[in-house]
């Protein structure tokens, strides 16, 4: 009886230290890899958190014009991602918390941060964060089908409407149905991209009025506040990078097997980002929209091809 109690206790345990403390270094490793890639030495792999510890050391300015929603953008920022995580299966079969259609709380809990962070945005009164409020929102209502595609085609698969069965069935089934999983696979790494404010979608180191999307919201954030942002941030690309992870990472079932070949795998989607950053531009704000519709469209094949298999 201890046993079976102490064992979910474990994995809910290593899965969120694991989450929370490693988070931060996905962004390092994708600059490291830019800045290998332009002939610099760049900054530690390490940064952001040192970037963390700097703003939370750091006192908040804020703006008269905003109320307590403007805070409220923040903190949910970080709060969901958080508990996305619990939804996702990582290292292991399980996720730590697992339930009928936990796969749509999962879709709708990054559509209440979007909520909040736009709101901050528009709650500063300036009508430079609401253009940058105006795209997220605009890009969000393509994203959200690619991405609701994707977990109707894995559900379909598994014929499960959960998420750790969901991705158990896509990790094992690639030599039975490669066709529709290469392309949920196509339209969920769009959707990650552009849910991270990466390039080619967006870039999170740009300050250009014409290009910010993301950025532009987050511009009157200071000290603890800008930290939580970041923070967030960085918990995002992790948890739905473990959605494109998982989606290719079949499962042995060991821990020992599962967990190091998991990060390993989060190691070299960090990488692969960087590269992609490397060798492309950012694309004109006309082409994310056509980009996301194609998402949309890979997605929903996916769904028609298995369906039709």
């Amino acid at each position: 009886m201890i046993r079976n109690l102490a064992q979910p206790a474990l994995v809910l345990l290593a899965q969120m230290a694991l989450t929370l403390a490693l988070a931060p270094l996905l962004p390092g490793i994708v600059n490291k890899v830019k800045a290998l890639f332009a002939g610099r030495l760049g900054p530690p792999v390490l940064q952001l958190y040192y970037d963390l510890a700097k703003l939370m050391r750091k006192g908040a300015v804020f703006s008269r014009t905003t109320t307590g929603v403007f805070l409220a953008g923040p903190a949910v920022s970080v709060a969901v991602p958080f508990t996305a995580a619990l939804l996702i299966p990582m290292g292991s079969a399980t996720a730590p918390v697992s339930f009928a259609g936990d796969a749509v709380v999962l879709a709708y809990l990054f559509g209440v941060a979007r909520f909040f962070v736009v709101l901050a945005a528009l709650d500063t009164g300036s009508a430079f964060e609401g253009m940058g409020a105006a795209r997220e929102v605009t890009f969000a209502v393509l994203a959200e089908p690619a991405l609701f595609m994707g977990l109707a085609t894995l559900a379909r698969l598994s014929g499960e409407p959960s998420m750790a069965p969901m991705l158990t069935a896509a990790g094992q089934g690639w030599r039975a149905a490669s066709g529709p999983l290469a392309l949920v696979l196509t339209a969920w790494v769009i959707v990650f991209l552009v849910e991270n404010c990466r390039i080619p979608f967006d870039d999170p180191n740009t300050h250009l009025e014409l290009t910010m999307i993301h950025e532009v919201m987050v511009l009157d954030h200071s000290g603890p506040p800008l930290a939580a942002v970041l923070y967030g941030a960085s918990l995002k690309l992790w948890v739905l990078g473990a959605l494109v992870v998982k989606l290719c990472l079949p499962l042995r079932g060991a821990w020992w097997i599962d967990w190091p070949a998991f990060l390993g795998g989060m190691a070299l989607l960090a990488c692969a980002v960087g590269v992609l950053e490397s060798i492309m531009a950012r694309l004109r704000m006309r082409r994310v929209s056509q980009a996301l519709i194609a998402a949309v469209v890979s997605g929903t094949f996916g769904f028609l091809l298995l369906l039709l298999a």
